[in-house]
């Protein structure tokens, strides 16, 4: 008699981050010498939360 194959059980996805969803969120920066003011354009940075990962924390 042939061998049973057995399935192997795929791990569950990982959550997605409900910060950014991706690892990376846009922000507003400041601009000028001493009186900073603040631009219209964004820059992409790192979310906090989830470390760049894009996956929501565990703990």
């Amino acid at each position: 008699m042939a061998e049973r194959k057995t399935t192997r059980r795929r791990k569950p996805a990982p959550k997605p981050c409900p910060d950014c969803q991706a690892g990376q969120t846009s922000e507003s920066f400041q601009v000028g010498g001493r009186r900073k003011r603040l631009s219209n354009d964004r820059q992409e940075a790192l979310c906090l939360t989830c470390l760049g990962t894009g996956e929501a924390c565990t703990d």
